[in-house]
């Protein structure tokens, strides 16, 4: 599948003319679930799920067959101010692990029966450092963008992208703080787990990469100047889901910066999308109310690589297995009064 844009123009005018909930069919999905034998709203969330699901996907579908998660790896020259309590050469480590089956997300994705696709982005060439200059130009963006656009199949039905990447939290929290505001200090957390003096350097270099490159744009540009080529590539996958109306779970925080870029550019962009979980790292609770979405789990997790987005499948997986499977009122010769 070859990407349909050729300049970030074209990119925020596929952004702002994507297909919007089939109503008919979340319609239909609450006439069903009236009719199942259980008290009305008796599944909560799952019942929510269901509508949503099926409204993206349109008309009776009601089971998951094809999900596929992907992780996108990039390199960040941010990195050389001393942001990770690791060494860039991690990501193209963790990057080989993944593709042998031995990081936790190949055990996840396994369990809930996605199939699992690892993107790396120019490993050998990190972005610039945003404390310097814009992380990407543009040919480098939409280079990300179209990357993460190619790499949904539009056999998929539900869709969950993840990352890797050394600095990457530092980059997510310039984002952050770039769009909604406040003190670089509110917005970093330890990410792989940098000590005190790490953490103070950390806010230092996203403070100066905010006071440089805020307030220069949309959330788009905004990316393009502070992201990644992981982060982009992100974007571009959640956009291609979009036009094909592949519901997304939303990973953990540096996901949520990513789409946050989108819904910023352009407000409901994010409408096919919900958080999966809602994790350890500190920010990431602030930036999923700015999403306005609600988190499917709290399992404390900060590992990234799509791992709680890929848990909350079997969430949603649960859910339309209830709304198809369940006997009505009628089959089970059960009073509804």
């Amino acid at each position: 599948m070859t990407s349909s844009f050729a300049s970030l123009s074209e990119f925020r005018s596929l952004l702002q003319n994507m297909p919007g909930l089939d109503a008919e069919a979340a319609e239909a999905a609450r006439l069903h679930d009236s009719q199942l034998t259980k008290p009305p709203g008796a599944l909560g969330t799952l019942e929510d799920l269901a509508f949503w699901y099926r409204g993206w996907r349109g008309g009776a579908r009601t089971e998951i067959k094809a999900p596929q998660i992907i992780v996108f790896a990039g390199n960040h020259g941010v990195a050389a101010r001393g942001v990770s309590a690791f060494p860039a050469e991690v990501t193209a480590q963790m990057v080989l692990n993944f593709q042998h089956g031995g990081a936790a997300i190949n055990q996840i994705a396994r369990v809930n029966g996605a199939t699992l696709d690892v993107v790396p982005l120019s490993l050998d060439e990190p972005t610039q450092d945003f404390t310097t200059a814009p992380a990407m130009d543009e040919a480098a963006f939409l280079d990300a963008l179209r990357t993460g656009w190619n790499a949904v199949s539009a056999e998929t039905d539900l869709l969950v992208v993840g990352e890797m990447g050394i600095a990457n939290t530092t980059s997510a929290a310039a984002l952050a703080c770039a769009l909604l505001g406040g003190d670089a200090v509110e917005w970093v957390g330890r990410g792989t787990g940098v000590d005190d003096a790490g953490l103070a350097v950390k806010a230092q270099v996203v403070a100066e990469g905010v006071a440089l490159h805020g307030g220069k744009g949309d959330g788009l540009e905004t990316l393009r100047r502070l992201g990644g080529r992981e982060l982009a590539a992100m974007a571009g996958a959640m956009t291609r889901a979009r036009q094909l109306r592949i519901p997304v779970i939303l990973d953990g925080f540096i996901c949520s910066a990513a789409a946050l870029c989108l819904e910023r550019s352009t407000p409901g962009a994010l409408d096919h999308a919900l958080a999966g979980h809602l994790s350890a790292e500190g920010a990431h609770g602030r930036l999923l109310a700015a999403l306005d979405k609600e988190p499917l789990l709290n399992l404390n997790l900060r590992l990234g690589e799509a791992s709680g987005a890929g848990l909350a499948i079997g969430v949603l997986r649960a859910a339309l297995a209830c709304h198809a499977g369940m006997a009505t009122f009628a089959q089970a010769g059960v009073s509804d009064s």
